[in-house]
Parts: structure tokens; C-alpha cells; sequence
């Protein structure tokens, strides 16, 4: 039998002078604070829509995020291998 983990994303969208700004927030046990914040903004030749930048900036905040994460995975692996390490896909 295996322990089931949970991990909660939180999107905050706010929108501030014409442009969307999303910011993901990882809250898993350790806390770990890991953050990605993400942008979009309305081209003036475009129809607005706000729905669509909302789902722009969430896109690019969790973008961001999913890199630290890697970051962090790769910081740990470092720290246990005590060498340099490259993940493939």
C-alpha cells in the first residue's frame, strides 16, 4: 500500500493598468515556498476578453512554476549525488 501525498496550487489572477498578473503558489507539507508568477496584457488591435488573459498569465505563473520545481528536485539530487546532475525529459 502506498501513502497518497497531497499538493495544492493556489492562482491568485489580479488585474492592475491594463495587464493580468498571475501568481501560482505550491503549498505541499514541507512549504517549500515555491512560487511562479506569470503576465499577460491586452494588445490594442485585439478584442478584450478578459477570461482569455487570466488563463494567459495562470499558463505562464505555472510555467514559472513547474521550472522552480525542477530547480528544487535538481538542487536535491546535487545534494544527495554530491555532484552536478542534468535531467532529461
Amino acid at each position: 500500500m502506498y501513502a497518497a501525498k497531497k499538493w495544492q496550487v493556489e492562482i491568485v489572477i489580479a488585474e492592475h493598468d491594463g495587464k493580468t498578473r498571475a501568481v501560482a503558489r505550491l503549498h505541499n507539507r514541507d512549504e517549500s515556498g515555491l512560487v511562479g508568477v506569470g503576465f499577460a496584457r491586452l494588445n490594442p488591435t485585439d478584442t478584450d476578453v478578459p477570461e482569455i488573459g487570466d488563463e494567459l498569465a495562470a499558463a505562464r505563473a505555472l510555467i514559472e512554476l513547474g521550472h522552480r520545481l525542477l530547480d528544487s528536485a535538481i538542487a536535491d539530487i546535487e545534494g544527495v549525488r554530491h555532484e552536478p546532475v542534468h535531467l532529461t525529459s
